[in-house]
């Protein structure tokens, strides 16, 4: 009898667990729905943090990563698809204004999530200005380079 409690006991909380963890991918989806910064949960166990990223591991549209912090673990979720966009909208800006544009600044992933992105646009450049917390991006147009030889060999002037 005393086994069967605790085989019970044991399901039971992993049931509890089980809603705890869909509660909190429900918060993470609501949370990055409009924004393109990422979340940072610092207060979950491996078991938690493994369910979760298994959960986003199959949308595209998101990517989890796990750091450490001396003891502590901190999962981050990062809204891939909202960066990108917020990336798009800059560079476009960058483009028509003709002028560069400064992002605000960002950790290591979401710059190289950027740079990454918007290295196959044509007539913009990025890069890294800052240190540390005030890492950031500048998007600029380009004045001359690659772009300026592709228009010359698509129109066949020389």
């Amino acid at each position: 009898m005393n086994q069967r409690t605790s085989h019970n006991g044991r399901y039971k909380d992993k049931r509890l667990q089980l809603g705890k963890i869909d509660e909190v991918i429900i918060e993470i989806q609501r949370k990055l729905q409009n924004s393109w910064q990422p979340i940072n949960i610092d207060s979950l166990t491996a078991y938690e943090r493994k369910r979760i990223h298994t959960f986003f591991d199959n949308k595209p549209e998101y990517k989890t990563k796990t750091y450490r912090d001396g003891e502590n673990f901190i999962f981050r979720v990062y809204p891939l698809k909202n960066l990108k966009a917020f990336a798009e909208e800059k560079a476009k800006e960058a483009l028509s204004s003709n002028t560069t544009v400064a992002l605000p600044p960002m950790g290591n992933y979401e710059r190289f999530i950027i740079h990454d992105h918007l290295k196959t646009w044509d007539g913009i450049e990025t890069t890294s200005f800052g240190e540390n917390d005030e890492r950031h991006i500048e998007i600029s147009p380009k004045k001359f380079g690659r772009t300026l030889k592709k228009i010359i060999k698509k129109i066949k002037l020389f």
